[in-house]
């Protein structure tokens, strides 16, 4: 897979994270995906990231911004850069309580394409900024 064919393939995972189109998101990975969920473990398989997709849309209401999307030449390593502006909406266990308030926040994640999807999702964003976020507001 060529760079431009990994981008197309990046473009179409987030704007299906914008519309909150689950299924868009889930045809973009490969069957055994490896999510390095932020600061947390990594869980293996599409199951397990549908399931991470229904807690996330039960405790958080987001869109990206300011996507910059970035692939090796071979399309085998990608890399992501945007603004996260959200609403907590549940309080996710761990974490402050939610009521609501509202975030923005830089974020990332890096990639491995493999067969023309997603085979590797790291994400990163600094959760002593969300946590001030939503604790000040």
């Amino acid at each position: 897979m060529a760079r431009a064919e990994t981008i197309a393939l990046l473009s179409r995972y987030y704007a299906a994270f914008n519309a909150r189109d689950w299924q868009g998101m889930l045809d973009c990975l490969a069957e055994d995906v490896a999510h390095d969920v932020n600061q947390g473990e990594r869980v293996v398989g599409k199951a397990a990231f549908e399931q991470f997709l229904a807690h996330m849309e039960r405790c958080y209401a987001e869109q990206l911004t300011d996507i910059v999307l970035m692939a090796s030449d071979d399309g085998a390593r990608a890399a992501a850069e945007f603004v996260v502006h959200g609403r907590y909406l549940a309080t996710d266990e761990g974490l402050p309580e939610a009521s609501g308030q509202t975030y923005v926040l830089p974020a990332g994640a890096f990639l491995a394409i493999a067969d023309g999807r997603i085979s590797r999702l790291t994400m990163y964003y600094n959760l002593a900024d969300w946590e001030a976020q939503v604790i000040g507001a």
